[in-house]
């Protein structure tokens, strides 16, 4: 895959992550509601877990990019993040009836519930940007340049993601279908990347190998 194969490959990637983010988070809304009802302490809660998350996962893709810089790495960060948005779809309603149950205020018990449902695929969501910047820059001059706009990509996929839902994929789809949907892009995408990443490593090996024998 030759350099700018790999870029466009990074970019639809951060794109598509924008998009689940933003599309799960507005479901959000609707899977609480049966328990919680639809208030607007509900979608506090649900906004102050995924800005939680993002932050932490900001925070832990910033890390992992410094130790460790590859697609293979990459593509894991996405196959995990679809696996764990996998529990919302086949274990939301007990979570949250357990949570109803014990907890009367629905203040506490929405917080509770948005942290089991969406914290762990949003914190593993969010590293993708910061590590996309560092796969990306090869000059330090770029980097502000770089961030930007994947930034800007990440974020029309958010917004893109936001209205296709809400506008479309919402009367077309039963919620369930459409979480199951965006796990099954983000492990698909993460596989296809993990194959190229596989790929790429054997021809080099491959080169190297070649060039030693002669």
């Amino acid at each position: 895959m030759n350099d700018l194969r790999r870029r466009a490959l990074i970019y639809t990637l951060c794109f598509c992550s924008g998009f689940s983010i933003m599309g799960i988070e507005l479901l959000g809304g609707r899977i609480l509601a049966p328990f919680f009802g639809s208030s607007i302490h509900i979608w506090g809660s649900i906004i102050t877990v995924f800005m939680v998350s993002l932050s932490i996962g900001y925070l832990l893709g910033g890390k992992l990019s410094v130790s460790t810089r590859s697609l293979k790495m990459f593509a894991f960060i996405y196959i995990f993040a679809g696996l764990w948005v996998l529990p919302i779809v086949f274990y939301s309603n007990n979570i949250m009836e357990f949570i109803f149950i014990n907890i009367e205020d629905t203040r506490y018990g929405s917080l509770l519930a948005s942290s089991c449902l969406f914290l762990i695929p949003t914190i593993i969501l969010g590293m993708i940007s910061p590590y996309s910047v560092r796969l990306l820059v090869d000059n330090h001059n770029e980097s502000g340049k770089i961030a930007g706009k994947l930034y800007f990509v990440s974020t029309l996929g958010s917004a893109l993601g936001t209205i296709i839902t809400s506008f479309y994929l919402v009367l077309l789809f039963d919620i369930n279908q459409i979480v199951l949907g965006f796990s099954l892009v983000l492990i698909s995408l993460g596989l296809i990347t993990m194959n190229i990443a596989v790929s790429k490593g054997t021809r080099v090996e491959n080169k190297v190998s070649h060039v030693y024998k002669k």
